[in-house]
């Protein structure tokens, strides 16, 4: 199947997700009886503005266009201006192709084999909508000549009500350094702790959660909903952006550290999420968003895999 330029709306019970593949792989909404559970894509049309986009192959800024791998210097252009550095890959800025469709499931592929890119590789996307949420599957599959770092994550925007709260736990944190490159881990400072749930913080946040338990909560009282986040433990990350001078606020599930392929572009240190694919290696991981009406009545507990 081609690409398609009207978004693909998908349904169960009180929730819609629109998706709009040739705008990047996005995610164009997703809402419950109607209300808007995560930002609407903007009318610019930008995969930036959308509800949710993927990021691949890595996450994140690359400080400095470029890191060494295996010997190489590995190149790559600005992409996102007025920034001077790469930001998320490349894989939000080109149109998916649907590969399978229904009522309540899509299957968007994206196939890249630029001889101006340093990564070829294979990404799908697959949504599955049911009357409780949202689960979603992303993988890569290196399809280039050589071994290469790898990286993904998902980028949601969720409205910035004045009741919005955020819940989640994580062991790390990493600083935000110049030009919004996040640094190396630190232990996470008392201000910074979501555990307990609460507002989003009177302060700006750019930071990656790093030893995230793969569980989050979003409380959207204005809205009669709470979006409850579940990753698989591939995503060990959590990018937080909140800026309160925005109305919109994001809670990013990823794969690799912020920063990660410049400090450890060979996949050494676990921590970091950098994943070596070897020709024809597949990636990959799931996530659910679960939509309830209430704040849930249970303690904090890590969610399961997702199968």
């Amino acid at each position: 199947m081609a690409a398609i330029s009207e978004p693909l709306v998908l349904a169960a019970g009180d929730l819609e997700v629109l998706l709009a593949p040739p705008i990047g792989g996005s995610m164009a909404a997703f809402r419950r009886n109607g209300v808007d559970l995560m930002r609407p894509l903007g009318g610019a049309r930008r995969s930036v503005d959308a509800a949710m986009f993927p990021m691949v192959p890595y996450a994140n800024r690359l400080a400095g266009n470029a890191f060494c791998f295996r010997g190489a210097e590995i190149r790559v252009e600005a992409n996102n201006p007025p920034e001077r550095f790469n930001v998320h890959g490349t894989g939000w800025q080109r149109p998916w192709q649907v590969t399978a469709l229904g009522a309540d499931f899509a299957r968007l592929q994206l196939d890249l084999a630029a001889p101006d890119q340093p990564w070829s590789y294979r990404a799908t996307q697959e949504f599955r909508l049911d009357p409780d949420g949202l689960s979603l599957r992303l993988t890569l599959c290196n399809t280039g000549a050589s071994a290469m770092p790898f990286g993904f994550g998902l980028h949601p925007w969720f409205p910035r009500d004045a009741d919005a709260t955020l819940r989640f736990r994580a062991d790390r944190f990493h600083p935000e350094g110049p030009e919004m490159v996040a640094g190396p881990a630190i232990a996470l400072p008392d201000w910074a702790r979501c555990d307990a749930g609460g507002p989003l913080p009177g302060r700006r946040l750019n930071n990656d959660f790093g030893g995230w338990d793969g569980w989050a909560e979003i409380g959207l009282p204005s809205r009669g909903a709470v979006v409850t986040l579940g990753a698989d433990p591939v995503f060990g990350h959590l990018m937080v952006y909140a800026d309160p001078a925005r109305d919109v606020f994001c809670v990013e599930p990823q794969s690799n550290a912020a920063g990660a392929f410049g400090r450890d572009p060979e996949g050494l240190d676990p921590r970091e999420g950098v994943i070596v694919l070897a020709p024809g290696e597949t990636t990959g991981g799931g996530l659910r968003f679960g939509v309830t009406a209430a704040a849930p009545a249970s303690p904090h507990r890590p969610a399961a895999p997702i199968r």
